[in-house]
This record gives structure tokens, C-alpha cells and sequence, in this order.
């Protein structure tokens, strides 16, 4: 395919991930919105209570018991606005974890995607996951959309939410659809125009259970005054306020990440799903190219691209490697987004940090646990390369010129455990398991000559992830295991000439790092602080989170 016809290709992409608070509704939402493209007949709740079904994007058995994501995981879908003429929209959605334990996770997801909805629980307003997250977005640069989610039940007032936003995070939310009835008595939305004036009124009629489309009614802004009486007068006078303070949605400054469209919805009675899906097609950025890490490009002894267009020789970035997710395919995805041109299956590719060729054979689209052969992918697309060798969670593959983008960093783990196998004839397996996922990511694994290897430590930014490493490893190798606390809450990055004197230090222990970098673990700040004092000749480095 010509760089014209994959520029083209790219431009119909909406590469998007959903970022909110646990509870707020992003697995809900994420169903909804496949529901809405046609892709589900029927929607489940994260809970699958009674004889609702559980999401689709919740595959893991941890995920369905306790209706929390605690993994990320990629949809693909076309989708057409009604009266859009052309070719379908290729949505890329990724929902997100939301536990603060897995916000590594999220961190990779919000390196693979060119914007994200932030969900906003109706009755809870920001929370604090919700406020880091937009730390990552607002760092990363990118849009964000706000959907308020919940409207169908008892909540706050819509201009104190917006208020809030405005004061907690400096982010000027500018209204396209406003809430027809306050939280709890949900009636529909008013829209608002490209140039600021409410033009019309959807109103939304309940579903059995709210698991199929909601049916819609379109009225004028006369019918709908007619309709509602002073709960539309209301709405419009809310929204009015808004807009004439210039809260008008503004396309650059929406991409500088400075305002942010704000959606009122109910994910669970699918009221302003489509509205949503709408917006993201309308004006969510398309794909653009990457620059390469600036590292990479002044080591390499060979000619390596500085920045790849969208038009580019094919090239795409590894956000999250997967095992596990099917007990009938016992292989390892490596989730991939395309950053340049066109991937072929079957077609031969460089994995950009070991030099190494290899052929992608086999290729697949993820919906949730389900998955279809791809045979072609372009930029903004997530794929998932099956059984791909060595691949890590910020690796580059590319074809022609070389070209490598920056690594993903990790976060400062705050937790710290033993790992051992409960038999010492399941060693084998634990030790597969254990690499497995330290390729995901599931933990970091430290290791040191005095622990050995049948007794790594796991280090994570939560604990929550010591119970998923737990479960995987009893589900999908068949090994139990048990862990144990070791004296330490402390990470620092140090080298090998700083090393010896630092493992001489009473409360302090040195380990490496799967990557290769050297950690060092200390009782608490204060023996840090005392360290760093006595010996400011050593190298003692921050992780990323600090």
C-alpha cells in the first residue's frame, strides 16, 4: 500500500483509553460502547450479578469475582455516526485498571494511545487514582474527554462537578452534552453546537436492565421546552452559565490538553453511550508519527530514523505482554500498537533493542478473551503478536530503517515479598511461571546471590499485585506458592561502584533487577536519609514514581 493510502488509513483511527477511579463505571462504559458499535447484542455488569453476564473485557477469574479490572485490555471495532458517509471509523479502546495497585499498567496503556476518556463517578466527583491519572495524561499530552458517569443515580450538582475540575486539576471542561434532569432523574441531553448554542434535545427511554441500546427521541429546542417544562430551563440555563463564561469547546486547546468536552451518561442504562463514541470520532486526534529515543540514535553505529511519520516504513512499540488469557491457547500475546505504516502478517520485522529478525505468522485482533487472525494493521491499530521471542513492555520492532522509540520506564515499587514455591517439586514450573510474568510485568523480580533463586523478591506498586502473581501462578502453571514480608519500603536505583559499600550498611540490601539495573532497598526513608548524608559519594537514584 502507497504512504498516501496509509496516511488515509490512519486518519479513520481513534486510538483511546478509559482512566477513571475503581468503581467509577470503565468496564461498564467499555461494554456499552461496544454494544453501541453493534459489536454485542447485549451488555453485561461488571459485577454479573444475578443473570447478568460478566464484561467481556474481563477475562481474568480475580476480575470476575471481584468486578475490578486489574488488567488492561484492548477492543477493536468499526463504527459509523449515524448519517456518516464514508468508510467507518476504526476504534482502538483500551480499558484501563483502575486500582491503584495496577497504575503501571495503566501507564504503558497511556504510552500506547493519542487520547483518553476520564470517567468521573456522578456522586464522587474526582478521587485520587482519578487525579494521578490525569497527572500521566496531562505529562504525556494528551486530550482528554470527561464523561460524567452514573447521571441515572442520586449525585451532585453538574456546575459543582465542573467546578471541581476546574479547581482540583486547572482542566476547563466545555459542555457538548448537558443533563436534561438532575443526578438521579435522568432524562436526556441538550447539545451544544460548534459555536456554543444549544441546538436540540435526545431524550432517552429505559431498557430492561439497560442491556440493549436505549432508544432515543430527537426534539428541537421549542419541543423540548414543551417536553420538560422547567427541568428543561433548568439544563439550559446551567449550560448557558458555562458558555457564555467561554467554556466553548476549542479544538487546540482541547489537543493541548487545556479544556476538555464534557459527556453526562449512564453506562449501565446506555444513555449518551453513542454521544460519546460521537465525540471521540469527531475530534479524538488520529495516529501521528514518533520521535526516537534520543539515546538510542546517538549509540547506534548505523544510519537510525529520528522520527517516523505515520507514512513511514512499518514500525510499532510493545506496550504489555500477556499470558494466560485463554486456558485453550497456552501462548504469550505481546500487545502492540503500529506506529508507521502498514504490518502485514506473516511479514518479516527487526526487534529494535536485540538487532533480531523474525516473522510475525501469527497475529491477532483481542476482544477481550476472543481473538481473530489480522492480516493487516496501520497506524493507531493494537495487535497482538503471539509467542513473539524476547518482546518487553517498551520494545520497537520496525521494518526498513532502524528505528527505536524511548523505553517505557517503571514505577518506584513501594512493597516488598519473598516469592517461593509450596513444593519444591513444582520448582521447575515456578521458575517459568516466574519469568513469564516478570516479562509481563506482573511484578518486578529482584534477585540476589544470598536469597538465591528459589526465593526471589517481588516488588510492586501495590500489594493487590502479589495476589495476582499468586493466582496466575496457581491457575496457569499449577504452582502454589507463598510469600513473606521482608524489612523494607524503600527503592533506589544505585551502580556497581556504589553497591559494595551501600550492601555494607545496616537496613540496607542490594539486588538486580531483571533489566539488569541495580536496586537498592531501604528499611524506610529516615536509614535512606542517613545514608544519603553519610556516603553522598554513592550513587542513590530515584525510580520514576518518586
Amino acid at each position: 500500500m502507497s504512504p498516501s493510502s496509509t496516511v488515509s488509513e490512519a486518519a479513520r483511527r481513534r486510538t483511546f483509553a478509559v482512566i477513571a477511579h475503581p468503581d467509577a463505571g470503565k468496564s461498564t462504559i467499555t461494554e456499552a460502547l461496544a454494544l453501541h458499535a453493534h459489536v454485542i447484542s447485549e451488555a453485561g455488569a461488571v459485577h454479573g450479578k444475578g443473570n447478568r453476564k460478566a464484561t467481556v473485557s474481563d477475562w481474568m477469574e480475580m476480575e470476575k469475582e471481584r468486578g475490578i479490572s486489574v488488567a488492561s485490555s484492548a477492543l477493536q471495532f468499526e463504527y459509523a455516526p449515524d448519517g456518516f458517509e464514508g468508510e467507518p471509523y476504526v476504534i482502538n479502546l483500551v480499558d484501563t485498571p483502575g486500582h491503584a495497585d495496577f497504575s503501571e499498567d495503566t501507564y504503558r496503556v497511556l504510552s500506547a494511545v493519542d487520547a483518553a476518556v476520564m470517567l468521573i463517578d456522578a456522586a464522587k466527583g474526582l478521587e485520587p487514582q482519578t487525579l494521578k491519572l490525569f497527572r500521566v495524561c496531562k505529562a504525556r499530552g494528551l486530550p482528554i474527554v470527561t464523561v460524567i458517569n452514573k447521571w441515572d443515580r442520586v449525585g451532585r450538582e453538574p456546575l459543582e462537578l465542573v467546578d471541581e475540575i476546574v479547581t482540583e486539576i486547572d482542566l476547563q471542561p466545555t459542555p457538548l452534552y448537558w443533563p436534561v434532569g438532575e443526578a438521579g432523574d435522568f432524562r436526556g441531553l441538550a447539545h451544544v453546537d460548534a459555536a456554543g448554542s444549544i441546538d436540540g434535545y435526545v431524550h432517552f427511554t429505559r431498557t430492561a436492565g439497560g442491556s440493549t441500546i436505549a432508544p432515543e427521541e430527537h426534539y428541537t429546542v421549542a419541543e423540548a421546552a414543551a417536553k420538560e417544562g422547567d427541568v428543561w430551563n433548568t439544563a439550559v440555563e446551567e449550560a448557558e452559565l458555562l458558555l457564555e463564561d467561554g467554556a466553548v469547546h476549542d479544538q487546540q486547546l482541547f489537543e493541548q490538553c487545556v479544556t476538555s468536552p464534557i459527556i453526562f451518561a449512564s453506562a449501565m442504562l446506555n444513555f449518551g453511550v453513542h454521544q460519546i463514541l460521537d465525540t471521540l470520532c469527531a475530534i479524538a486526534p488520529a495516529p501521528e508519527g514518533r520521535t526516537s529515543d534520543p539515546k538510542a540514535v546517538e549509540a547506534s553505529t548505523a544510519a537510525m530514523d529520528e522520527q517516523r511519520e505515520v507514512g513511514d516504513d512499518f514500525s510499532g512499540v510493545v506496550f504489555k505482554v500477556q499470558a494466560g488469557m485463554d486456558k485453550n491457547h497456552r501462548d504469550t500475546l505481546a500487545f502492540m500498537r503500529v506506529v508507521s505504516g502498514e504490518f502485514d502478517r506473516g511479514m518479516q520485522v527487526t526487534h529494535a533493542q536485540s538487532g533480531r529478525s523474525f516473522s510475525t505468522k501469527y497475529a491477532l485482533t483481542v476482544f477481550g478473551r476472543s481473538r481473530d487472525t489480522v492480516d493487516t494493521a496501520f497506524p493507531g491499530d493494537i495487535i497482538g503478536l503471539v509467542n513473539a521471542g524476547a518482546l518487553a513492555p517498551g520494545d520497537t520492532i520496525y521494518a526498513g530503517k532502524k528505528v527505536q522509540f524511548p523505553p517505557m520506564p517503571q514505577f518506584a515499587p513501594e512493597h516488598f515479598r519473598t516469592l517461593r514455591a509450596k513444593s519444591l517439586g513444582k520448582y521447575k514450573q515456578f521458575r517459568k511461571a516466574l519469568d513469564q510474568l516478570d516479562a509481563e510485568g506482573v511484578v518486578q523480580v529482584l534477585r540476589n546471590d544470598l536469597r538465591g533463586d528459589a526465593a526471589p523478591v517481588m516488588a510492586a506498586v501495590g500489594p493487590m499485585q502479589f495476589e495476582v502473581m499468586q493466582a496466575r501462578m496457581e491457575n496457569e502453571y499449577n504452582v502454589e506458592t507463598v510469600t513473606e514480608p521482608i524489612p523494607y519500603s524503600v527503592a533506589r536505583r544505585t551502580d556497581a561502584e556504589s553497591a559494595p559499600e551501600l550492601g555494607r550498611q545496616r537496613g540496607v540490601e542490594i539486588f538486580t533487577r531483571t533489566d539488569g539495573e541495580l536496586i537498592a532497598l531501604f528499611g524506610d526513608k529516615w536509614k535512606l536519609a542517613f545514608v544519603e548524608k553519610e556516603h553522598p559519594e554513592l550513587t542513590i537514584e530515584p525510580l520514576i514514581a518518586d
